[in-house]
């Protein structure tokens, strides 16, 4: 099967009020479905473009809370983009209270309306420190009828065995909404991002947001969005199906077929899914030389 992603490159700009948020999403949702997606990705706490216009005084830690007012109106709106054009929207993340704890949550809306969420597993030293935010528990796969699924959020793509842990129930994509602020934070990401698609031998979609906003710790953000595919014959000669413009508002649209994953994890010039030494990893002690 062949399905076509759209990574939305979201630009952070300011805005007045809710209203002013509300129309940009529209704008890009409703630019993103003259592509005829089945799966379209926004970046990580994209939502936080909301500050620009909340009185936080510059308390971050109360800033990343105060978010959370706006869930509902926030699920609402993606909710009724992914019924009305009847593509899967993986809404990037949002600040969400439950239960008295601040998670970063990615939330998948279906075209029947249904909403799904993957916490972030793994906080940055920002997210610990500044925003005092809690770490989610729980990975899963969602089996869509296009593809088996899974949401690694930004840094969470730089644990391995994560993807790792997806790919062995059957995930074929993953996708990575991201927020960095510099050329290194976001090379990270996109490094990792071609290395977990080149040893599970599965898409990876990754964007993050771009631009500025007049909020602390906020201000600057780099990101390009990619669609990246196992590094073989196969595919792409580079392990790319399409990338953006760094740091241009834009929609990076990419069709990958299914199919291919199954041969390359049969035929592949390396398979490593098959070739991979589980008795190396499980209960064995690393042996210490001194040479």
């Amino acid at each position: 099967m062949r399905v076509r992603i759209a990574a939305v490159q979201y630009k952070l700009r300011h805005v007045a009020d809710w209203q002013g948020f509300k129309e940009q999403v529209n704008f890009v949702l409703d630019a993103a479905v003259d592509y005829q997606p089945q799966f379209v990705l926004l970046p990580e706490i994209f939502t936080a473009q909301l500050l620009a216009f909340m009185d936080n005084n510059n308390d971050i830690r109360t800033s990343a809370r105060g978010l959370d007012k706006y869930t509902a109106r926030y699920i609402e709106l993606l909710r009724s983009h992914a019924m009305k054009h009847n593509y899967h929207l993986i809404g990037g993340s949002h600040p969400t209270m439950r239960k008295g704890r601040l998670l970063n949550t990615a939330y998948l809306f279906t075209p029947s309306g249904e909403v799904h969420t993957q916490d972030k597993l793994h906080r940055t030293r920002w997210e610990k420190e500044k925003w005092d935010t809690d770490h989610g528990d729980e990975l899963k796969v969602f089996h869509t009828p296009f593809a088996k699924i899974a949401i690694l959020i930004c840094y969470d793509i730089e644990f391995p065995e994560l993807a790792k842990s997806v790919a062995q129930e059957g995930a074929e994509i993953i996708f990575v909404p991201s927020c960095t602020d510099d050329r290194q934070g976001f090379l990270r990401v996109r490094y990792c991002c071609h290395a977990r698609a080149i040893e599970n031998q599965v898409y990876v979609a990754m964007t993050g947001t771009v631009g500025t906003l007049p909020v602390a710790g906020l201000r600057l953000h780099y990101g390009q969005a990619s669609i990246i595919t196992p590094s073989d014959f196969h595919f792409s000669r580079d392990g790319i199906a399409a990338e953006g413009v760094i740091n241009e508002e834009q929609i990076v649209v990419a069709d990958v077929d299914l199919a291919l994953l199954d041969e390359n994890r049969i035929k592949g010039t390396t398979i490593p899914l098959l070739d991979k030494r589980n008795d190396l990893y499980t209960n064995r002690a690393i042996t210490i030389v001194t040479a």
